[in-house]
């Protein structure tokens, strides 16, 4: 989602003579708050659509002669069509600039197939499915990343299957290849997908997960390979050259080592330095996420009175950087927030909001992840800013 690591450190500081404004929190032109996946406010029926070069829902006024909408001040009153897919099972809402000649938005373009909407449960699939996608590229967008797809740049793009079981009764294999990630449709089902994360006896399964996992694999290739990252990649989290295939039998055969928990974000980021890189990627972009929305609401777990011990500056992958007590701020303000939210889990009698710890060894990494993040796209840090400052004015 949108939003950078400045925003939301500063955010977390709640200073009460200029508090930034929230990322998360958008209002019509009537004032009717909306949200991220809205495309019709429901007080008065204007139509919205969200922006992601702005990181906004704006309210939308026409369309013209020529199909188009104007935005709001908040969006430079500029012109946008309406994604080809709005009016698609996928009902996307993203807008696309008046001048671009696509029909689809920046999200829909990566799509390289969709699924058979001749199977009539797969409409439904589709819409979560894209409702998760669209979430992950807007905060990829958001972070600065490149977001380039396949049909514009083979060798390096990203692009999507999202497929179901063949006429030979084969289910597909959900996972990255050359910036392709396929996605077994059936993900979508929420029960099956519960049943999945049962025999493999996961504590989180969700679609939004498999998203930042699998485009983890993806930056990896593109951030990664052949940089100057690699050799202090390889020095944390281990040798990538290693077989996978070996990797996979071992891990599914002998499942994790016994202290996996000391070193590891989940059991499957044992498997290969791979995974490891995606699993604690996927949990990098959760909680930029999660805090930055939080904090949009001016939600905050330092008030809660939770007594957590707070990671020493130490713990980082590069204690001596810069921004290095505003990460471990942001990392501390993490645990607060997601106990709070683990006893209104509870509370409702769901399942913990966040069933993880992070130990040591993974806040390195993640140190490390935001680092890569940071260097390639230029915003990450912003985010960690904001929470810094809310937990400085907490302080006061």
């Amino acid at each position: 989602m949108p939003g950078s690591f400045k925003s939301l450190s500063s955010r977390l500081v709640r200073e009460p003579a200029a508090a930034p404004a929230p990322s998360r929190r958008w209002a019509c032109r009537c004032g009717q708050a909306i949200f991220f996946v809205n495309s019709r406010c429901l007080a008065c029926e204007a139509a919205l659509g969200y922006i992601p070069s702005e990181g906004i829902v704006s309210s939308l006024s026409g369309p013209d002669a020529n199909h188009c909408w104007q935005g709001d001040a908040s969006a430079g009153a500029k012109l946008y069509r309406r994604c080809a897919n709005l009016d698609t099972p996928a009902a996307c809402n993203w807008l696309v600039p008046a001048g671009d000649p696509n029909p689809l938005c920046q999200a829909c373009r990566l799509n390289h197939t969709i699924p058979d909407l001749s199977v009539p449960e797969n409409s439904g699939y589709w819409l979560k499915v894209e409702t998760a996608k669209r979430r992950m590229v807007a905060q990829l967008v958001g972070l600065g990343l490149a977001v380039i797809p396949k049909a514009e740049d083979e060798p390096n793009g990203l692009s999507f299957d999202f497929i179901g079981t063949d006429t030979a009764g084969n289910a597909p294999t959900t996972g990255h290849a050359n910036g392709l990630i396929t996605l077994d449709i059936k993900e979508a089902d929420d029960a099956h997908r519960e049943q999945v994360r049962k025999n493999l006896r996961e504590p989180y399964r969700t679609l939004l997960g498999h998203f930042r996992h699998e485009v983890g694999h993806y930056y990896w290739d593109r951030l990664i390979a052949g940089s100057t990252w690699l050799e202090p990649f390889r020095a944390l989290f281990g040798n990538e050259q290693a077989s996978y295939a070996d990797a996979l039998e071992q891990h599914y055969q002998h499942g994790a080592p016994a202290d996996w928990a000391e070193h590891y974000v989940s059991a499957y980021a044992t498997m290969h330095p791979w995974e490891d890189w995606a699993e604690t990627w996927a949990h990098y972009l959760h909680m930029m996420d999660a805090v930055d929305t939080a904090l949009g609401f001016g939600m905050s777990g330092h008030d809660t009175g939770l007594d957590y011990v707070s990671y020493p500056l130490s713990t980082l992958y590069a204690p001596e950087h810069e921004t290095g007590p505003a990460f471990l701020t942001f990392i501390n303000a993490w645990i607060e927030l997601a106990g709070m939210l683990n006893e209104l889990s509870r509370a409702m009698g769901q399942p913990d909001f966040y069933p993880f710890v992070l130990p040591p060894a993974v806040v390195a990494k993640l140190h490390f992840i935001h680092l890569v993040v940071q260097q390639a796209g230029g915003r990450a840090d912003e985010i960690i800013e904001e929470a810094e400052a809310v937990a400085q004015a907490d302080q006061a």
